[in-house]
């Protein structure tokens, strides 16, 4: 870890206890062109006491001026035996944050998760890697005696499972709530978060999976001491918590208290240490925003349009079609994004695109026709690279070894986010983006800056053994996608 990140980490530990429209497809496309606001994150080093509420100056570019002192970081989880060269930038340990935000919690802490797995008997697996993901689950079950609510929020499971972990965690006290999207949406709830004491979070793109912990590569990001940001992230878990109730309905139009005022064209502001942060949650699907939250494709859309210099996407899987509708249907929203990008404005390209034993040859064709457009003789660059975590002797182990993450990194903008790229993902599944833009000094900009961060960590995998063009892919064992 980074001394930046072990700095920032021991002062919340150490001091623990201490808010655009929903718009239709349609209208995000049509107002691509016009799409045009700075966004933003920021890590602070050793940040001052909390001070809530702090006015900002307000600026022509629009935004909300009651701050909290936000502080935050990014986190990872590298899959075991997967090893870096010396002195990579590498976010603070997930085990570790969840650890921290368990400890810290004082209050409340409400989870939303895809699934939960976190003991290898769960997937009916015997291995000493699960360890994590047991010792997370104990602690979780502690938090009702120490008079800490609980809230967890997953979805009505779509396969098989012998997972007793939430059964379990109920016995202690924790209220769950299993949310049947398939009914009300199609689709599924794939968020991936945490909120604690309204006022820390945790967004990423790791479920309650002891897997997420050893085995799978995971990129998120924690916040503390962003209430505001909090508060209106537990409007979102409060849409899922209400539709987890039986025979729910969506309501058309969401109950004004699902409002948020912090959204694209009114980011949260930020500013520490000469750093200045603009934030906002993006949501998905569309029937779960009211008209205030941005939605997921819209924000990503814009990063991307905005862009000027470069554009470096991470996520698992990449499709511009639907995945899991059928008939399925072609979906080139995204990928339409990419390639004007890189045509009209000579954006540069990069796609980091995760295989693995369980990932989709039908997504290669798409990779293909994609890296297909670079031509540096007319200055277009488009590159795509396969992130193959090695198997090693892990093979027994079913969907690990994959590079999980779901991020985007530009020369504006930094995107966390929870979902996959593909149609179902943005139309009819619950996800979360975390959008930030941010200006400081150059002299502060590498130190203090995540967005910055976030580009080293893209640099550092793109340029890592692991990470292989497509044209050299050959065979691959570990890839379900090589020849």
């Amino acid at each position: 870890m980074s001394s930046m990140y072990r700095s920032l980490h021991d002062n919340y530990v150490s001091n623990k206890g201490r808010s655009t429209s929903c718009v239709t497809l349609a209208v995000v496309l049509g107002c691509l062109t016009i799409l045009g606001i700075l966004l933003a994150i920021t890590v602070l080093k050793r940040p001052p006491p909390p001070k809530d509420h702090e006015t900002l100056p307000q600026d022509a570019g629009g935004g909300n001026f009651f701050t909290d002192q936000c502080s935050m970081a990014l986190v990872e989880s590298i899959p075991q035996h997967v090893k870096y060269k010396a002195n990579v930038t590498l976010g603070i340990p997930l085990e570790q944050v969840w650890k921290d935000l368990i400890s810290m919690a004082m209050d409340q802490v409400d989870v939303a998760s895809f699934y939960w797995t976190l003991t290898g008997e769960d997937i009916n697996v015997n291995s000493s890697s699960d360890r994590p993901g047991k010792e997370i689950l104990r602690e979780l079950e502690d938090l009702p005696s120490r008079n800490v609510s609980v809230r967890v929020v997953s979805s009505v499971p779509t396969v098989r499972t012998n997972s007793t972990d939430l059964e379990i965690l109920e016995q202690k006290g924790v209220q769950v709530r299993r949310v049947n999207f398939g009914r009300l949406t199609k689709g599924v709830l794939h968020s991936k978060f945490w909120i604690v004491d309204s006022k820390h979070v945790f967004i990423g793109s790791a479920n309650m999976d002891w897997r997420a912990l050893t085995q799978v590569k995971e990129l998120g990001v924690v916040i503390y001491n962003c209430s505001s940001l909090a508060k209106d992230l537990q409007k979102i878990f409060q849409s899922y918590w209400e539709m987890g109730q039986p025979n729910s309905s969506l309501p058309l139009p969401w109950p004004s208290k699902y409002n948020t005022d912090i959204n694209k064209h009114h980011p949260l502001l930020v500013e520490a240490e000469n750093v200045s942060s603009r934030i906002y949650l993006s949501g998905s699907p569309p029937s779960f925003c009211p008209p205030s939250r941005t939605q997921d494709l819209e924000a990503i859309l814009s990063i991307i349009s905005e862009a000027q210099h470069y554009v470096d996407v991470a996520v698992m899987e990449y499709f511009p079609t639907t995945r899991f509708e059928r008939p399925l249907r072609y979906w080139p929203f995204i990928d339409d994004a990419i390639r004007m990008a890189a045509f009209e404005r000579k954006v540069t390209i990069r796609m980091l695109i995760s295989c693995g034993r369980d990932s989709d040859p039908a997504m290669l064709p798409f990779l293909q026709s994609l890296a297909a457009m670079d031509s540096p003789h007319h200055n277009i660059n488009i590159q795509v690279k396969l992130y193959i975590v090695p198997a090693g002797n892990h093979s027994d182990i079913p969907y690990s070894r994959v590079n999980h993450n779901k991020y985007m990194v530009t020369d504006k903008v930094a995107y966390i986010g929870t979902s996959n790229w593909s149609g179902d993902y943005f139309l009819t599944t619950a996800g979360v983006g975390l959008v930030i833009s941010q200006h400081a000094p150059h002299s502060v900009w590498k130190t203090k800056a995540l967005q910055s961060q976030l580009r080293a960590v893209f640099d550092r995998d793109w340029h890592s053994e692991f990470a292989v063009h497509l044209d050299d892919l050959g065979h691959q064992p570990d890839c379900a996608l090589s020849t």
